[in-house]
């Protein structure tokens, strides 16, 4: 039996794993029955805690599709309320390390629990070798791309540890993600495949996103491409450099400081229910 706690954040939900009390044999194929939403508990990924050497705790992150995720900014923040909640830590300042490097995370504490968590995303990485993306050397700013089945796009291509590509259209409600998405996603210039986000930019204060996530399909939120989406909106000149994203699972909040060049993301983080799985 493995025991798990699922948590969400702004709809990103989360199965969280304490991995230094159990191991988890064949983590791939269990995350991938985890996940499913008809046959298993259902979540956008799963999050196993482990011990680290170089910051308070260690988290992995591996999606519905059994690959692993470099950083997730709404699974960070569920993280960091499982553990406060559960008396793993004190502070309310802890640092977390991550494929994609060391997150430091503010936790805003009420009643002894969690309520929202603000996360030091870090430095947006815009090169295009380190995104990755093939190409020449350079930014990816309002780029034209060129679809299998013939569509363009403009794309703004952002890594926050993980890679995506921002495509800003008129139309965001109706706009066919299913279709579009999975055709970005895995196009070659992209060799480790990317998220994307479609945003429609409604002032410089407001902007809405529309995420499909690389490993996981169309999520109702996605920290960091909202961080992706922020850098994006500022690189284009279409925005301030402070945003509330509007995405189908709540608001997130979110800053590019010009003092440290950082992006800061704030949002809530809640636990849905605890249960042990019989794989």
């Amino acid at each position: 039996m493995i025991k798990f706690t699922k948590m969400q954040g702004t709809g990103n939900d989360y199965i969280i794993i304490d991995g230094r009390k159990q191991k988890i044999p064949n983590l791939k194929k269990i995350s991938i029955s985890m996940c499913d939403r008809h046959y298993g508990i259902g979540s956008d990924g799963v999050l196993i805690l482990l011990d680290s050497r170089t910051a308070n705790y260690r988290m992995r992150i591996i999606n519905p599709d059994g690959s692993e995720a470099e950083m997730c900014g709404n699974g960070i923040r569920c993280f960091a309320k499982y553990l406060y909640d559960n008396r793993l830590t004190a502070a309310r300042q802890i640092e977390i390390e991550t494929v994609a490097g060391i997150k430091k995370l503010q936790l805003n504490v009420k009643n002894r629990r969690v309520e929202s968590v603000i996360v030091n995303m870090g430095k947006p990485i815009l090169q295009r070798e380190r995104i990755p993306m093939i190409g020449k050397p350079g930014m990816v700013i309002n780029e034209a791309l060129q679809l299998d089945d013939g569509t363009r796009f403009n794309i703004t291509s952002v890594s926050m540890g993980n890679p995506h590509a921002v495509i800003f259209v008129e139309e965001i409600d109706k706009f066919p993600i299913e279709k579009y998405g999975p055709l970005v996603e895995n196009h070659t210039l992209f060799p480790n495949r990317t998220n994307v986000e479609f945003v429609k930019v409604v002032s410089q204060k407001e902007v809405i996103q529309r995420t499909w996530e690389r490993g996981t399909g169309e999520t109702l939120s996605c920290g960091t491409g909202a961080s992706a989406v922020t850098a994006a909106c500022i690189l284009n000149k279409l925005t301030n450099r402070k945003l509330q994203i509007h995405l189908r699972g709540g608001d997130l909040s979110t800053e590019w400081r010009e003092k440290d060049d950082n992006i800061y993301l704030a949002g809530p983080a809640v636990e849905v229910f605890r249960g042990e799985w019989a794989h």
